[in-house]
């Protein structure tokens, strides 16, 4: 069973930055957006896609131990912007199917695989801090912290960059 790990941060916290300190064969990573990387070099094996089936096979098929699913929050927009026109709350309901399935899918990788999902926060009407969505109807279907058991903060002082548990 594959470990998830849920990395949340604001842009410019440090969460992309981390991955400059895996060597190449050591990082398998998913480019959801397919930006540059904050920091010279690569790793290699690199998927530059938002497509769910083709993120999993390629989890399945990666030769590293150490997985990134950098800014993943952008599943979840990017299969909302294209779902726009549609009418009804289903397709919220269907984004956030799918987001937890693939988290779900981990439990499928072996044991020593971990897999990093380097997520935006934003605040939430009580003022705490929270994995970004696409609104509220998903955030009442699914809170995305709670799948999952290890949960970092990626902080910075403007000096140091560090994780908050």
């Amino acid at each position: 069973m594959g470990l998830p790990v849920l990395i949340l941060g604001f842009s410019g916290s440090g969460k992309s930055s981390s991955m400059r300190n895996f060597k190449p064969d050591e990082l398998a990573l998913v480019n959801v957006n397919g930006k540059f990387l904050p920091f010279r070099g690569g790793f290699a094996e690199t998927l530059n896609s938002d497509d769910f089936e083709k993120i999993k096979s390629f989890m399945s098929s990666a030769k590293a131990k150490a997985v990134v699913v950098d800014d993943s929050q952008y599943l979840m927009l990017n299969e909302f912007m294209r779902r726009s026109k549609e009418k009804g709350y289903d397709k919220f309901t269907e984004i956030a199917e799918h987001f937890w399935g693939l988290i779900r899918y981990i439990e499928q990788l072996p044991q020593d695989v971990i897999v990093y999902f380097l997520h935006h926060i934003e605040s939430g009407e009580d003022g705490r801090l929270k994995a970004k969505t696409v609104g509220k109807m998903l955030d009442n279907q699914l809170t995305v912290e709670g799948l999952f058991s290890i949960v970092l903060l990626a902080r910075t002082d403007g000096i140091r960059h560090y994780f908050e548990t």
